[in-house]
Order: structure tokens, then C-alpha cells, then sequence
């Protein structure tokens, strides 16, 4: 990584907490964990129906990866809450034995802490993840996991959304009594990919003067495709639309041309698998390609960066995402803007 210890060079608390990524996997595993899978067995022993998860921006896709692990692994149907049915038009849902996972960098935000608050008293058992164990969220919530990422000032969300990521993973192995030993190689792993800067600042210069970009994906890759579109959205100010592959097809392929710049995070495993007709599309209609994922696909493509081979696929995401927060630095770096400070962005959003 870079060295972020100058004060005047811009980025340098963006560059230093994403550094701080592999020590805050390693925490998580020697530090959280233990607490993690003692608040999945009191939810386990509780059988809840189904689940709930609740959050906004960046949390929000770490929600989405917990609803593909949720309903893969745990094998439960899952869904993402419209907080505005609770805090604006005053809905009361049955709740019964409903977990409500709010997922919540600061815990902070109003609409957050009055959903779950409604839940709990619809019934539900309510779990805050965030990063403020002295939250509002935690507060009101039954159960609270801190994520242990340590203060995080830049705007753009790095290594809470990792921590996110495996602190959830954590939790839904412990709900169905796995140990997630999977997550073990994870911090050395990111480590490494952190190292390879060079190469996407290599990378970086295909979209120095991009006007929009495509981000897309299949399976546990989406949420990767979502959080990389909204990184890059947020420092950058590039539009860039994230779909996933089944419904890039269905519509939106008809904006890709020849001179169309397009992210393809693809997964090593069936989501990798499932991606392959859109990668051939694409392919078809001259895109300017780049792969982040599987090192065939990126030899395949007109550029790329290849992942860790060998990774179970629904850990990949903690994974796939850092070259893509790279990205979204060193393009935001080459168009001589300072990705700590987002114009018309605050690290709190207070939405009700």
C-alpha cells in the first residue's frame, strides 16, 4: 500500500485503512469470533422462521451477502427490509420468531434504530452488527456483534465492509454449528492481494476519463459488483451501474458497445459458472472487458486481476472486493480528486 503517512497527500486515510484490512480480518478471528458463535447458538436454539436484514449504502450490500449465505447455507428464506413501510407509513408487521439482522457501520442512523426498535416490539429477535458497540442501534437491539474494525474516518467505507462481510459469515456458520474455518487463510490472503497495487494502478488508467461504467456478477459476486459500483460512484463520481448477469441481459446489455467500459467480478465456483453466457455476450459485442476473479476469465478478457485460486466461493466476497476499493482510490487519484473527502457526503447519513 501506499505510504499514507504525509498529511498533505490526498487519500492517505482511504489508503491507510484499507492497510489495515488484513489485521482487522485477524482480530475478527481471534477476537469476535468467539463471541459471534455464542450469539449464534442463543439465536439457533430460538429456531427462528425466516430472516429480516436491514441496512443502508455500503452495509446494505454486506446484507445482500448475508441473504445468499442465509438461504444457501442455512437453507431460509431471506429478505432485504423497506424501512419506510415501518418509519413512514407506519406498518406493524407480525414478527414472531423473525431474526432482524440491522447491519450499521455507526448504528447512527434514525430510521435504523426506530425499524429495529418496532421489530423487537413485533416480536422479532432483533441482532445489531456494527462497528459502535455504544451505538443506538446496539442499544435497542437484543443482541449486538461489534465488528471490530477500530475508528474508521475516511468517507468511503472500506474496512467496516469487510469486517461486515466476515463477521457475518461468522455468524451464519455458527448458526448452523460450523466453526467457518474457511475464513482462517482470509487475512494472509488479502495481504497479498493489498500488495498488488501496482497492477491496479495499472488498471486505474482505462477509466481515468471514463464517462460510466458497467459492474456485474453472479451469485455471491453480486454484492461485490454493488459495493464496487458504489465505491466508485462515491469517490470517483462515474456513474457506474451494477447488474447482476441475469439482468444485464434482460435489457440493459443493449448500452454495452465497443467502446464500453465493463467490470465483471467473477466468482470461482457456480456463480463464476452461471456468469459465463453474459461474459460471452459481452465478449460478442466488443466490450473493453476487465476481470476481477478467476485467472482464466482475466486472461480472457482485455484486462484483469486474478484472485487467490482455491478460496471457497462464499468467502470469495471478502476478497474480491479489495482490488476493486483499490481501484476505486487510484482512479479517483489519477483524476486529481481526494477520495477521503466525497463532495456532499458525511461518514454519519442520518436518513428517517
Amino acid at each position: 500500500m501506499s505510504d499514507p503517512q504525509t498529511t498533505s497527500v490526498p487519500g492517505r486515510i482511504m489508503a491507510a485503512e484499507m492497510a489495515e484490512q488484513p489485521a482487522v480480518l485477524q482480530r475478527i478471528l481471534d477476537e469476535g469470533a468467539p463471541k459471534i458463535r455464542e450469539i449464534a447458538s442463543q439465536i439457533a436454539a430460538r429456531n427462528p422462521r425466516f430472516v429480516l436484514l436491514t441496512a443502508r449504502g455500503t452495509s446494505d450490500n454486506a446484507a445482500l451477502y448475508a441473504k445468499y449465505l442465509i438461504e444457501v447455507l442455512l437453507g431460509k428464506p431471506a429478505g432485504l427490509t423497506s424501512m419506510s413501510t415501518t418509519t413512514a407509513y407506519g406498518a406493524k408487521p407480525d414478527l414472531t420468531d423473525v431474526l432482524v439482522i440491522t447491519v450499521s457501520q455507526s448504528g447512527g442512523s434514525p430510521d435504523l434504530v426506530a425499524s429495529t426498535k418496532a421489530a423487537r416490539e413485533a416480536g422479532a429477535i432483533t441482532l445489531a452488527v456494527t462497528n459502535n458497540a455504544d451505538s443506538p442501534l446496539a442499544e435497542v437491539s437484543e443482541f449486538h456483534i461489534d465488528v471490530l474494525a477500530g475508528p474508521e474516518k475516511a468517507l468511503p467505507a472500506t474496512k467496516t465492509y469487510t469486517a461486515e462481510l466476515l463477521a457475518l459469515y461468522l455468524l451464519i456458520e455458527g448458526l448452523r454449528g460450523s466453526d467457518g474455518a474457511a475464513a482462517k487463510v482470509l487475512p494472509e490472503l488479502a495481504a497479498q492481494i493489498l500488495a498488488r497495487q501496482s497492477e491496479v494502478k495499472a488498471l486505474a488508467e482505462r477509466y481515468r476519463f471514463a464517462q460510466r461504467l458497467v459492474i456485474t456478477s453472479r451469485g455471491y459476486g453480486y454484492p461485490t459488483a454493488r459495493e464496487a459500483a458504489l465505491k466508485l460512484m462515491e469517490t470517483t463520481y462515474i456513474p457506474a451501474s451494477p447488474f447482476s448477469g441475469a439482468d444485464l441481459l434482460h435489457g440493459p446489455l443493449a448500452m454495452v458497445d465497443n467502446v464500453s467500459p465493463v467490470i465483471a467480478i467473477v466468482p470461482d465456483g457456480k456463480g463464476g459458472e452461471a456468469l459465463q453466457p453474459v461474459l460471452d455476450r459481452l465478449r460478442g459485442r466488443g466490450a473493453d472487458l476487465v476481470v476481477v476473479g478467476q485467472r482464466d476469465q482475466v486472461e480472457a478478457a482485455s484486462a484483469g486481476f486474478a484472485l487467490p485460486a482455491g478460496v471457497p466461493e462464499e468467502v470469495q466476497p471478502i476478497l474480491e472486493i479489495l482490488p476493486l476499493q483499490l481501484l476505486a482510490y487510484e482512479v479517483t487519484i489519477a483524476r486529481g480528486q481526494d477520495p477521503d473527502a466525497p463532495r456532499a457526503l458525511a461518514k454519519v447519513t442520518e436518513t428517517h
